[in-house]
């Protein structure tokens, strides 16, 4: 089964061949810890989660090394610590447990790697050093910079003009640069900020700048070229095409990495998502109303590459979609079945989840038209097994209706016994009782679905 992927790089969409296939190789820009993670951050690691479950479907689960990174030194929580008072590793350690457990709510596996900025600073200036000694960085009032015109190709990734490029970069002048384009590697602490001895002989104590610690982080955990580098097409430029000319340049290699992936942008409510407009959505509020796995199928309902509009009417869509699943799969948690195939070659076409989804409704309906036996018991377990490898239907039916925030909880046993008499009455031609135990069970907050296979029962929105 080919696996194709868009390259951003190339721009086309290519059959996938990795450089090792017992060492698949990923790396995946992390969040920066310094405050809640937004649902635009969600986008990037619910689509590369569900990448890194189809690379170890195809590949087998030790063959593939996922990286992703943590930005743990920053303007953004330097200012953010300052602002609360707090010290900067007090506020990153909170920072990122919080987004570690909103990121585990949403079905994300853990990556392979999860390292951290300020563990890699020694490779951050071994690379900075190897730069400056080719010529490609240089030395100006305690910085380091990189000189943008030694890499002959910059740009390539973004595909924009120079124009374009120093717009998009926000350039900052200052007058040691040789070039306006040329940014920071390495920059000298002020004071109450983190420091370290500083590289290339500077005497001050400095510390890194924002895109060099990715290429040490790749580098040192996945090597000097590796198959795949993803994140948010925001980072396109100028963090990813840093990235290349920072990587290539210290170490003489045509690519950095062979596939550039990226996904669209996430508005709300058809605006872009902004605090000043009071549509700015976190993680952490999310899961408050909705549970972690209809976020992240109405995440996958867009293709990845997309523009996205996240809306209260799609999570109630996705709501009812997986309510239905649910209902076929019951508490059925037998984990046998095998993806389907047409979903497994769906996805493998550049992460079609869209196609891949109505996959799934195919398998669903095939289900419900199959009489009870062993035909339809391993459609179910069909259903299941493909929509666990995007991350879906992974616990059994009770189990997600009792992870649902939103809905209130009842008493499991008297629930049982109120609709073991209806079931009786019902069978005694009983209907006036069969109905009053029906309204005692809908004023409880229960909504009954009778069906050929019996009745079950779940807590109304």
């Amino acid at each position: 089964m080919e696996l194709r992927l868009y390259d951003t790089l190339t721009r086309e969409k290519r059959p996938f061949v990795p450089i090792d296939a017992s060492r698949v190789r990923m790396y995946v820009c992390g969040p920066t810890v310094y405050d809640y993670a937004h649902i635009g951050n969600a986008r990037p690691v619910i689509v590369f989660d569900v990448l890194f479950r189809l690379l170890r479907h195809i590949y087998g689960v030790d063959h593939v090394t996922y990286v992703r990174n943590i930005t743990d030194v920053d303007d953004k929580i330097n200012a953010r610590a300052a602002e609360r008072g707090i010290s900067i590793q007090d506020l990153t350690k909170t920072t990122y447990e919080n987004f570690k457990a909103d990121v585990d709510a949403l079905g994300c596996l853990p990556p392979t790697v999860e390292p951290r900025a300020t563990e890699h600073i020694d490779a951050m200036k071994e690379i900075i050093e190897r730069l400056v000694k080719a010529g490609c960085a240089y030395v100006a009032q305690d910085n380091v910079l990189f000189h943008v015109a030694a890499m002959k190709d910059y740009g390539k990734l973004s595909n924009r003009s120079l124009d374009e490029m120093i717009a998009g970069a926000r350039v900052e002048v200052a007058p040691f640069k040789k070039d306006p384009m040329d940014f920071v590697l390495w920059k000298p602490s002020k004071p109450g900020e983190p420091s370290w001895p500083s590289p290339a002989g500077i005497t001050t104590p400095g510390r890194p700048g924002w895109h060099i610690e990715c290429s040490a982080m790749a580098w040192k955990h996945l090597g000097e070229t590796f198959d795949i580098h993803g994140g948010g097409i925001d980072l396109v430029f100028p963090h990813h095409e840093n990235e290349i000319a920072q990587s290539r340049c210290a170490f003489h290699t045509n690519v950095m990495a062979n596939y550039w992936m990226h996904n669209g942008f996430l508005q709300v409510e058809g605006e872009k998502m902004s605090k000043s407009l009071g549509n700015f959505v976190t993680i952490h509020e999310l899961l408050k109303d909705w549970p972690g796995e209809v976020v992240r199928l109405n995440m996958l309902r867009t293709h990845y590459r997309q523009p996205m509009d996240w809306t209260v009417k799609g999570l109630e869509e996705s709501s009812k979609i997986l309510d239905g699943w649910y209902d076929i799969i019951g508490d059925e948690t037998n984990s046998s079945g095998s993806p389907d195939a047409d979903f497994v070659s769906t996805l493998c076409d550049d992460l079609n989840t869209p196609n891949a989804l109505t996959q799934l409704h195919r398998i669903a309906g095939e289900v419900r038209a199959q009489t009870a036996g062993s035909a339809q018991i391993e459609l179910k377990r069909t259903l299941r097994a493909s929509g666990m490898l995007v991350g879906l239907m992974a616990q059994s039916r009770r189990k997600f209706m009792q992870a649902y925030p939103r809905r209130a909880t009842v008493d499991e046993t008297k629930v049982g016994s109120l609709i073991e008499a209806r079931r009786q009455a019902r069978a005694a031609k009983d209907f006036k009782e069969s109905d009053r135990i029906r309204d005692e069970l809908a004023a409880m907050g229960v909504v009954l679905k009778d069906s050929k296979d019996g009745t079950t029962w779940e807590i109304a929105r």
